[in-house]
């Protein structure tokens, strides 16, 4: 969602999310995490689904989530663990005489379509903020959160995105000029607020925090009752934004676990101009992240090879596994990063993400398993090729420009 906050805003919290990941306690764990908020048995994986907004943005209409519906069970997404279908901003018409909100005339029926998403076998998803207006200008939920939210579960929604955006101009920075902490305490509230309305309606909702990574929400999230929070800005579909995006998020993993997991915006695979080698890494390294899966592309006019990457059994499996361990950066070496990810019964999943440019894209990658802490050789899977290889120290790879090697190890030794 496009953020329409001020300047100054935007680099305070860029400054305090870096330096607050970087100065990240040790001593949080998943269990210190647990204690803070239970789950609510929503979100016990990473959500998998499809939103509306990087293709369709404002342009959405209720025939176009039901046919991203129709899509998601033809094309075998559903079955390879596809479930939300998310309507992100645009859809809200205006308040009644009893501050009741109705949809607009591009949704003429909230409840129908939920029953044809149901029907389906999926869930639906929805957006909201909690200041006055959406990041888009329509009604939002600032003083409404039990009514709209009682609203969404007569409606049959799954899951609630919830945006800061105009929060910030009209209650933080009007309530509490240049005071960080009231403004933190104002946010932090707000959202405690819609956990409560929400909790209150009895319905199993999945809550999405949309802040931004502002004032270290993987800290605070749980406490909130958030199963998912955003850690960085807005992705775009072109290779520097989500490598930039996949940066950031190294040294948040310990803040990840069922219920509640680290959101690096949703998947921009089969948009823009992105290449299908792009596309392979930024996929794989949001299942390496635990990050949740949701599709942004345009779903009956998927390509094949696009559908092939987003349906890549194997590699969801990654994402969806059920040791809910979020990927390290163990090293950087030239243009290539070397991830890990711990997985259950004991087996390692290794990304090797080539992130240089075409001229660099022939260099050779020697793989140096001792700083992994492995020593070879060592049998893996290649997720991409579904080919059996074997890594031995020092081998030379070749890694195509932004491409990835990611592989499954059975049994690291």
């Amino acid at each position: 969602m496009r953020v329409r906050i001020s300047a100054w805003l935007v680099l305070l919290a860029l400054i305090t999310f870096t330096a607050r990941a970087q100065t990240a306690p040790s001593s949080a764990s998943h269990k210190q995490i647990h204690r803070l908020a239970p789950s609510q048995a929503v979100a016990l994986t990473p959500p998998m689904g499809w939103n509306s907004w990087n293709f369709f943005e404002g342009r959405v209409t209720d025939q176009d989530v039901r046919n991203a519906a129709d899509q998601m069970v033809a094309t075998g997404m559903k079955d390879a663990g596809y479930e939300y279908i998310n309507i992100d901003d645009t859809w809200e018409g205006e308040r009644d005489a009893n501050g009741v909100l109705h949809s607009n005339e591009k949704f003429p029926d909230m409840k129908a379509l939920a029953d044809y998403v149901h029907a389906k076998g999926l869930k639906l998803g929805i957006y909201s903020s909690p200041g006055p207006k959406t990041c888009a200008g329509y009604a939002a939920s600032l003083d409404h959160e039990v009514q709209d939210a009682q609203l969404y579960a007569s409606w049959g929604v799954d899951y609630l995105k919830y945006d800061l955006c105009s929060f910030i101009p009209a209650v933080m920075e009007k309530q509490a000029p240049g005071d960080r902490a009231e403004q933190m305490r104002l946010m932090i509230a707000a959202y405690k607020k819609m956990d409560a309305a929400l909790k209150a309606t009895g319905r199993p909702i999945v809550y999405s925090l949309c802040q931004y990574g502002w004032d270290a929400v993987w800290e605070w999230g749980p406490s909130v009752g958030a199963n998912l929070w955003r850690t960085t800005g807005d992705i775009q579909a072109n290779w520097n934004s989500i490598y930039a995006i996949l940066n950031a998020q190294a040294g948040l993993g310990k803040y990840a676990g069922p219920g509640h997991w680290n959101d690096p915006d949703m998947l921009e695979v089969g948009n823009g101009k992105l290449t299908l080698a792009e596309d392979r890494t930024h996929f794989s390294m949001w299942a390496m992240l635990a990050a949740p899966l949701l599709a942004g592309n345009d779903l009956p006019n998927m390509k094949p090879e696009v559908k092939a990457i987003l349906t890549n059994r194997e590699v969801i499996a990654i994402d969806q596994d059920r040791l809910c361990r979020e990927a390290t950066r163990a090293y950087s070496e030239g243009e290539v990063d070397v991830w890990t990810r711990h997985l259950a019964g004991g087996a390692l999943a290794v990304a090797l993400v080539n992130a240089g440019s075409a001229r660099y894209s022939t260099h050779p990658f020697h793989l140096d398993l001792a700083r992994l802490g492995l020593h070879g050789p060592l049998e893996a899977r290649n997720l991409w090729t579904g080919e059996t290889m074997t890594l031995a120290d020092g081998m030379p790879l070749e890694i195509g420009s932004h491409d990835i090697l990611l592989v499954r190890i059975a049994a690291p030794k």
